[in-house]
């Protein structure tokens, strides 16, 4: 959900980061592309998480076991450094989130449903010379919790009761401040008057700033481990300020037409089976068990037949 920077300074990071891939804290920034089907290899990219990072994995590796040569540029950063790249072909593939890629990468109002958002993005895309493929089950959104002692305490199950404390501090990276999925949205939509934002770029600072009380609330991934820690709770968009967000391919149609429907079914077949609970998992073992993307990527794609 990020909001497009002076054109200038996006100009200068992407060169800067695309330079910098490889040393982008991805162990397989740099592996050499598989060989086979020919042809020049397909620049698969992720945004700078944990969840974009095992995804990308995940694409590659199926498209390596179905003999395409593939070249990864993991963890580049936000929407802000990679659209400009996607859509001048430099990046051709990444596993987008609908909802955010709607709201933050075109400023526009997400659909209501997934198909409708597969619907709306695909045509916000297509000037830019990007597809999408099937959209996948699975989910990663914004998601708000606090801790739970606090929750049980002051009756907090949703966003709205927010409104029951005298003081709500909410830490986040710098962007979610004025993003309407974020706390522009508690400001705006939930009517927060009482809240106020912190910048702290960092997931695991912003965490342990949590534990100590010194903010009230965290924005993280709904497949963070976190979301299903008792130590946290998490508070209902009752609201709906947050889009939904259906994983989905975006390619460029120069792939897609080079490619072939060989290609796109092998992607389609990937996206079929990834569920929430898949990439929740997933994510657990890199974040909470420290196992490397590359790894559990292989390893899923393996027990799922792919």
């Amino acid at each position: 959900m990020r909001w497009f920077r002076n054109a200038s300074v996006v100009a200068v990071a992407v060169a800067a980061t695309l330079g910098l891939a490889a040393c982008g804290g991805s162990d397989s920034g740099d592996k050499p592309a598989a060989q086979g089907k020919g042809g020049a290899p397909i620049i698969v990219a992720s945004f700078n998480f944990t969840d974009s990072q095992i995804l990308a994995e995940i694409y590659a590796q199926a498209l390596e076991a179905k003999g395409y040569p593939v070249t990864r540029k993991l963890n580049l950063g936000s929407r802000e450094l990679i659209y400009p790249s996607l859509k001048s072909g430099e990046l051709q593939f990444i596993p987008e989130y609908q909802g955010a890629a709607i709201t933050t990468g075109f400023g526009k109002e997400a659909g209501k449903t997934a198909q409708e958002e597969h619907d709306q993005l695909a045509k916000l895309f297509e000037p830019s010379g990007v597809a999408l493929l099937n959209f996948a089950a699975a989910e990663d959104k914004n998601t708000y919790i606090v801790k739970s002692d606090l929750a049980k305490e002051k009756g907090l199950t949703s966003i709205s009761d927010l409104k029951k404390l005298d003081k709500v501090v909410m830490a986040g990276p710098p962007e979610c401040e004025k993003r309407l999925p974020c706390f522009l949205g508690f400001k705006d939509v939930y009517k927060l008057t009482n809240a106020s934002f912190q910048t702290i770029q960092e997931a695991g600072p912003r965490v342990e700033q949590l534990k100590s009380g010194a903010v009230t609330v965290i924005p993280v991934d709904s497949v963070s481990p976190l979301t299903g820690d008792p130590k946290y709770t998490v508070l209902k968009d009752d609201l709906n300020i947050v889009p939904t967000e259906n994983v989905v391919p975006a390619v460029t149609k120069k792939v897609l037409d080079e490619r072939g429907a060989d290609f796109a079914n092998a992607v389609n077949a990937v996206s079929a089976k990834l569920t929430t609970d898949v990439m929740r998992d997933l994510n657990k073992r890199v974040d909470s068990d420290g196992e490397r993307a590359e790894d559990v990527a292989k390893d899923w794609l393996g027990q799922a037949g792919l």
